[in-house]
């Protein structure tokens, strides 16, 4: 799996969020979200925002340039 894929499982089981509730965020179904997690797919770079602006994490921790999680707000 990779890192993405990782984080954002990881991210949406901590916050307890279903994945309907990001597929919706995202106006994606959720097999296609679904895809997001298992590394299938990845989504385009207005998904990556919406996803990073939902956690408080920075684009560069989703993708596994750092393991600091915060953003430089």
């Amino acid at each position: 799996m990779n890192h993405f894929a990782s984080r954002l499982r990881t991210l949406r089981l901590k916050k307890q969020t279903p994945q309907k509730t990001l597929a919706d965020l995202l106006g994606i179904t959720v097999r296609q979200y679904q895809r997001y997690e298992s590394g299938e797919q990845e989504p385009h770079i207005n998904g990556l925002v919406a996803i990073a602006d939902y956690f408080g994490v920075s684009i560069d921790y989703l993708v596994g340039r750092t393991d600091k999680p915060e953003t430089n707000r």
